[in-house]
């Protein structure tokens, strides 16, 4: 063989060899841009499930009672769901001008991380579309119905929701007959636009300037029987009812949307709660408060809503209460700078965490634990089940 033909032999494969890498390299690009978009389109992909139905009936009375027919049901609808949708039931963003927009409420659906929503400063005509839209689109893909609330308080209505008839504010009222009459005119709009969670009646002390002025506690011997007619008449009207602040709010100096708060001492208004439970209140709400000397109570400097000392072993256990236990508002600063404070909320015993900054992320931190942690799983269970227990009760799956 001539040695002096090798190098242009050699030229001759290189040149070969380069012309054959350009063309696979394209197709290697183009194979995993293929690749990427089937993998983004089966991300994003809406895939229809079928919405679990109840043939039963039921009332929002059921709920609290001991009924095997709603136990069944309820385990029933539960074991449709993933785990996706079982976080989903806990998390409810809101809507609005102080909420999320329109369409983020609308790609959370179609990622089956929301299992309700609060309708946050807006007008009775869009709020009423929006809750018309978000339930065919539930139907659409599968997703259980959603629990719809309002802060529909006397003080706030008719600033939360525009076009609504004006009702006095809650420390105007001077009797329990205009209590009854402002409760019926706050039920029929809220029946008319779909909302079916109000998150009244304050039941706080009339002291702090944040919450005083939005219970009936101008004369405190009215504040009790007063806001138990409000939620008595609420609940007729199919609509869950919601005592706040717990364990109280009316008694510190601060506002718990800038920073947290901190009762010291004894918890002078858990007491305004028992007789609000005995007569069937359904929801509470769980205020950004923590609590200090108090050897039984404290919260060891984080917020009520993260302390399985107050939402669990007292409201829960000490109260006896079974009804749907949902936070504050999650971006308000006395709880939002606690890293996965969503997932702690839930650990500590609440139902519904309410308005986190992030439901994407507040779902995946949920989502995590739930399938690394037996006990938590257990809480995030029991937590969706009361949820989906009050969605049967309401006649949202029938």
């Amino acid at each position: 063989m001539c040695t002096e033909k090798i190098p242009l032999i050699l030229l001759k494969i290189e040149s070969m060899t380069r012309k054959l890498i350009l063309p696979l390299a394209v197709l290697t690009v183009l194979f995993q841009g293929c690749a990427q978009n089937e993998s983004e389109k089966k991300e994003t992909a809406v895939i229809k499930r079928e919405q679990p139905k109840v043939e039963v009936t039921f009332s929002l009375n059921d709920f609290l009672a001991e009924n095997k027919d709603l136990d069944a049901a309820t385990e029933k609808v539960f074991k449709t769901l993933d785990d996706t949708a079982i976080v989903a039931q806990l998390i409810m963003p809101a809507v609005g001008r102080l909420g999320q927009t329109d369409a983020t409420i609308q790609a959370h659906i179609k990622q089956r991380i929301i299992g309700g929503v609060l309708m946050l400063n807006g007008t009775k005509t869009e709020f009423t579309k929006w809750i018309k839209n978000y339930e065919s689109l539930n139907d659409s893909i599968g997703n259980l119905p959603f629990l719809y609330s309002a802060d529909a308080e006397p003080s706030l209505f008719n600033r939360k929701i525009a076009e609504t008839p004006t009702v006095k504010k809650a420390n105007e009222i001077g009797s329990e007959t205009e209590v009854t009459t402002c409760a019926d005119m706050i039920a029929k709009e809220l029946n008319d636009i779909g909302i079916n969670y109000n998150f009244a009646p304050v039941v706080d002390v009339a002291t702090n300037k944040t919450v005083g002025y939005r219970g009936f506690g101008n004369n405190p011997s009215n504040l009790i029987p007063w806001s138990n007619t409000f939620i008595q008449n609420m609940q007729s009207h199919q609509i869950i009812a919601t005592a706040k602040h717990f364990p109280g709010h009316g008694l510190v100096s601060g506002d718990t949307h800038k920073s947290l708060q901190t009762i010291d001492g004894e918890l002078k208004e858990i007491g305004n709660y028992p007789e609000l439970i005995k007569n069937g209140v359904l929801s509470i709400m769980v205020a950004h408060i923590a609590v200090q000397n108090n050897p039984k109570y404290d919260t060891k400097g984080m917020p009520a809503t993260t302390s399985e000392t107050i939402v669990t072993k007292l409201l829960r256990e000490e109260y006896g209460f079974k009804g749907l236990i949902v936070t504050d508002a999650m971006n308000m600063g006395g709880v939002a700078s606690i890293p996965q404070c969503e997932a702690k909320a839930v650990n500590a015993g609440c139902d519904i965490v309410l308005m986190p900054i992030d439901a994407k992320k507040a779902h995946k931190d949920i989502l995590d634990k739930y399938r690394k942690d037996p006990e938590f799983k257990k809480k995030v269970d029991a937590s969706a089940k009361r949820v989906i227990r009050m969605k049967i009760a309401m006649g949202l799956l029938k």
